[in-house]
C-alpha cells in the first residue's frame, strides 16, 4: 500500500534482494515499482518518473553506472546505489557520477530506511511538510516544470544540482515575497549552522551564472541585502 506521495523505483536483478526492499517500502508505505535490467530500469523510470530509485550495479545487461550517466543527462532525481562492490574506488566513481548515496551489502532494514528517509528529505525543498510544488511556473524566459523537474530559460535547457534546484523552487513557490536567508536554510537544509548562509550565497551565485546572469544583474532573483531573497512575479 503507497502513501501517494513518495514513488520508489528499484533496479536490482537478485530476486531475493529485490522482493526484500520491495517489502520493506511497501511496509512503509511507499509506492514502489521494480526493473531487473538497465533498460528496463529506464523504461520504467520514463515511464513513471519515480521521486527515488535503488540501483544495484551489476545488473545482467548492463553496468549500473550506465543507468546513473542516462539519468544524469536529464534528471536529478536521487539515486541510491545498493551494491555489494565494497571497494572505496566503487563507491567513489558512483557518487561522483551523481548517486546521492551508497549503501553496501548486506544491508539492514534500518539502515536502509534511515537512508532512504535522509535521502527524499535532501531531495525537496519542504518535504518534511509532505508538499512540493506541481504544475508549471513562468516568469520573463524563466519555465519551472516541477513535475518533471527541470528548468529552462529562453528555451535552453539549465542544468542544476539538486540543491540550486531545491532553492529555486522554494523561490518560486513564493515568488514576489521576500524569503529570509533563515527561511530558505531551513526549507533547504533543515538546520542552520555558522556557515549556511555562506553555503547559500554560493549556491546562488551557481544559479545566477547558469541562468546566463551577469555579475551585479538580477533577472530572476533578487537579493534584498541583508535580509534574502526575491523571486520575480510568475506570469
Amino acid at each position: 500500500m503507497g502513501n501517494n506521495k513518495y514513488k520508489i523505483l528499484i533496479v536490482e536483478d537478485e530476486v531475493n534482494i529485490r522482493s526484500f526492499v520491495e517489502a520493506i517500502l511497501e511496509t512503509n508505505r511507499y509506492q514502489v515499482i521494480t526493473a531487473e535490467t538497465c533498460e528496463e530500469g529506464i523504461i520504467m523510470f520514463s515511464s513513471h518518473n519515480p521521486d527515488l530509485v535503488i540501483l544495484d550495479l551489476g545488473l545482467p545487461d548492463k553496468d549500473g553506472l550506465e543507468f546513473i550517466k542516462e539519468i544524469r543527462a536529464g534528471f536529478i532525481t536521487p539515486i541510491i546505489v545498493l551494491s555489494a562492490r565494497m571497494a572505496e574506488r566503487d563507491k567513489v566513481v558512483a557518487l561522483d557520477m551523481g548517486a546521492n548515496d551508497y549503501i553496501s551489502k548486506p544491508f539492514g532494514t534500518e539502515e536502509l530506511m534511515a537512508r532512504v528517509r535522509a535521502t527524499l528529505r535532501n531531495s525537496r525543498y519542504n518535504v518534511a511538510a509532505g508538499i512540493s510544488p506541481a504544475g508549471k511556473f513562468k516568469a520573463n524566459g524563466l519555465s519551472i516544470d516541477y513535475d518533471r523537474r527541470e528548468i529552462t530559460v529562453d528555451g535552453k535547457k539549465v542544468s542544476l544540482t539538486q540543491t540550486e534546484y531545491n532553492i529555486v523552487a522554494f523561490l518560486s513557490e513564493h515568488s514576489g515575497k521576500v524569503m529570509t536567508y533563515a527561511s530558505i536554510i531551513r526549507a533547504i537544509w533543515g538546520t542552520e549552522d555558522r556557515g549556511s548562509i555562506k553555503k547559500l550565497q554560493v549556491n546562488m551565485a551557481n544559479i545566477r551564472k547558469k541562468f546566463g546572469s551577469k555579475p551585479g544583474s538580477n533577472h530572476y532573483i533578487l537579493n534584498e541585502l541583508g535580509v534574502g531573497y526575491r523571486m520575480i512575479d510568475g506570469e
